[in-house]
């Protein structure tokens, strides 16, 4: 079983019980809506790997427009869920119209059920990439601007900002804070003195 979270949303009962029974034996977590405007609470509340999402929730309207708006909310929400695009009306555009607009994939009804599964874990692999992708972007960013920040400092500005560093790392520790600079405990205090940093 995958530790894992996923939320169903569609607005027919029976297709709801079909795919928490398929799902529970396969995911941790398999939490079941009958209409998309319940998705606000849950993405505030919860972490959710991934959303198996219906297109249409209007009986009288199947043209999958309600399902790619709710597609696109789910997109911009913080540390967006992967989801997976589901409906009985099989329709190559409004598959292309998903995709472009971040979903991971398309099932139509029926499924199968492996190959569900196998796109739910798929779209979970793919979130979980562009996680890490993301993480090292922003710590190549962060050290790009440490490297300006240092490179427009004077030399007391540098030593100022290391001393604190190695304060903050000895836990306001003098002792041990000098050990590290290399220094004794007197000319740490003078050089706290000079710089105003107070301990």
């Amino acid at each position: 079983m995958y530790d894992y979270k996923v939320v169903v949303v569609d607005d027919n009962q029976a297709v709801l019980k079909s795919l928490k029974l398929v799902l529970e034996d396969v995911f941790a977590s398999v939490v079941t809506l009958p209409h998309p405007g319940l998705l606000v609470s849950i993405l505030a509340a919860e972490c959710v790997d991934v959303v198996l999402l219906d297109m249409n929730f209007n009986a009288q309207k199947i043209t999958g427009e309600e399902g790619v708006s709710w597609l696109r909310y789910i997109k911009s929400v913080p540390n967006p869920p992967a989801v997976v695009m589901i409906t009985a009306f099989a329709d190559i555009d409004l598959a292309i119209t998903s995709m472009k607009e971040g979903a991971e994939d398309f099932i139509t009804k029926p499924w199968d059920n492996e190959t569900l599964t196998n796109k739910l874990l798929a779209a979970i692999d793919k979130r979980r990439y562009r996680q890490q992708q993301n993480e090292k972007v922003k710590k190549a960013d962060d050290l790009i601007n440490r490297h300006d920040t240092v490179m427009k400092m004077t030399l007391d500005e540098m030593e100022r900002s290391h001393i604190v560093e190695v304060l903050m790392e000895c836990k306001g520790n003098i002792t041990e804070a000098a050990l590290r600079l290399d220094i004794s405990r007197q000319t740490l205090y003078s050089k706290l003195k000079k710089y105003g940093i107070v301990v």
